[in-house]
């Protein structure tokens, strides 16, 4: 999970930490061992505590979308310093500096971060997501990584509070389209009842079955199921396979419905997962 940054005066590697906070929350903590930035924190305490121990410094606030289990630390963190806020220009958060667009830059010095803006609706109306590309000449980060906040979860993605069916599947056929080494940031742990959902849709998947079983070791550790793999969730994600005819077949047995194409598939799932215990 760690990759150099690119400042070739002062390597220095890039810690990509999930903070606990609530009940199943993860506000990460992306530092170069001295400044760090912060992605969604619904939290301020744990922020604070962490960076603390840390000894590291916020430089930064990331906000992918304006739920209050994202964003109701900002205002705490911010008393007694100056710190940018980037989030999406078409959510209402209070505390955002630098509105982003899909398509717009952001640029950090310290540490040393780039990222994509990639606007993925469907959970709420402006939601967006921060895509840091790999470095194909061999300066950090040498991995990609995606920021999605509750677009896109382990094995699962968000309800749609906000938008429709058919935003989120694009939105997820954009996340789904980066490069599959990417490693994917997601902000709860919901890996676990997600997987039972996915192996409800596709009970033959070899790939899912195993992932339960590391899963399950990894909670029983209490370690955190994340960062996935966007590669690994094109395998393993019902909501990324909307197009797989065992899927289809599976809605169309139990919820006795036909599935014409994979937006009658995904909206079905997404349905079904709604109300599935």
């Amino acid at each position: 999970m760690n990759a150099p940054t690119n400042d070739p005066a002062e390597e220095r590697d890039l810690e990509y930490v999930p903070v606990p906070a609530f009940d199943d929350n993860y506000i990460w903590v992306v530092s170069d061992g001295r400044d760090a930035v912060v992605v969604d924190p619904g939290e301020a305490a744990p922020v604070q505590r962490y960076l603390a121990k840390r000894g590291w410094r916020l430089s930064a606030i990331l906000l992918t979308h304006h739920h209050a289990d994202h964003v109701g630390g900002v205002a705490d963190l911010l008393k007694g310093q100056l710190v940018p806020v980037y989030g999406p220009a078409g959510e209402a958060i209070a505390q955002v500096t630098q509105p982003l667009r899909d398509g717009d830059r952001v640029h950090l010095d310290s540490p040393a971060l780039d990222f994509t803006v990639l606007d993925v609706p469907g959970h709420t109306s402006g939601h967006i997501a921060y895509y840091q590309s790999a470095d194909p000449s061999g300066a950090a980060p040498r991995t990609p990584h995606v920021f999605c906040g509750d677009t896109l979860f382990a094995c699962g993605c968000g309800r749609l509070f906000e938008g429709t069916p058919a935003q989120m599947l694009k939105s997820l056929d954009a996340l789904a389209a980066l490069p599959g080494a990417t490693e994917v940031h997601c902000a709860h742990e919901y890996t676990l009842s997600n997987i039972r959902f996915a192996l409800a849709c596709e009970p033959g998947n070899a790939e899912l079955q195993a992932w339960r079983d590391r899963a399950q070791a990894l909670r029983e550790r209490r370690e955190p199921t994340l960062p996935t793999t966007i590669a690994h969730e094109r395998a393993v994600n019902p909501f990324l396979r909307a197009d797989s005819a065992a899927i289809h077949a599976t809605l169309e047995s139990e919820l006795h419905e036909t599935v014409t194409d994979r937006l009658a598939a995904f909206t079905l799932m997404r349905e079904w997962k709604n109300r599935f215990r």
